[in-house]
């Protein structure tokens, strides 16, 4: 449910299919995901789990499966 919900993030920021989005997606390695999209984002996960993240998880948020990592911290579970 969660990865689920993280997904269906990624392909509403990214405007992406679903099919893109793997733990291999990485900044920049698709002309969707740029700084500008990255903020957006960041925006929607910290609105659809009720958290902020913090700077250097921003700035860390990398690829999708770092993302995964990331939400980890906030005790957000993952199957």
């Amino acid at each position: 449910m969660t990865q689920e919900k993280l997904v269906s993030i990624f392909t509403e920021a990214l405007e992406i299919e679903a099919s893109q989005v793997t733990n291999d997606l990485t900044y920049n390695s698709i002309p969707e995901w740029d700084s500008i999209a990255h903020m957006t984002l960041v925006a929607e996960i910290e609105d659809q789990f009720d958290i902020m993240l913090d700077t250097d998880d921003v700035l860390d948020m990398s690829s999708f499966g770092k993302a995964v990592e990331i939400l980890s911290k906030y005790d957000i579970k993952f199957e």
